[in-house]
């Protein structure tokens, strides 16, 4: 048996992230991951039966700056991801590592009943791992 820790999602998820509604616009979505030096938008569920929605800044750049559309004039809920797939907050980060691999990921949200709770990236997953 090995004697080494496992090292969980909620060790070294990070909590610079931002909710926000869908209807708000890419800009708005902009201005707040400046003002709060984030970079992971999750789009707040409509409804109860609904799913977090999820935008990364690579999302911002090919669907809105690649194709040279106005920040200011598209919504969040048409460039986002959804439904996010989500970790959670127990899982090794050698599990979490390869969701990100099998799945095409490089940020996700840790959920814990229902709610937002963090977000990791491979920067986390590497720096705390190796």
């Amino acid at each position: 048996m090995s004697d080494k820790k496992v090292i969980r999602a909620r060790d070294v998820m990070m909590h610079d992230f931002i909710l926000i509604e869908g209807v708000a616009t890419v800009q708005q979505g902009i201005d707040a991951l400046k003002q709060n030096h984030a970079h992971t938008l999750l789009i707040n569920p409509r409804h109860e039966t609904d799913e977090y929605g999820i935008v990364v800044l690579s999302d911002i750049a090919k669907k809105i700056l690649a194709v040279d559309k106005a920040p200011e004039r598209v919504n969040l809920y048409e460039i986002m991801s959804k439904p996010a797939l989500s970790i959670n907050p127990d899982m090794d980060i050698r599990y979490v590592a390869r969701i990100f691999d099998q799945f095409g990921l490089s940020t996700c949200p840790v959920i814990e009943n229902k709610k937002v709770i963090g977000v990791i990236t491979y920067n986390e997953l590497v720096l705390h791992r190796l």
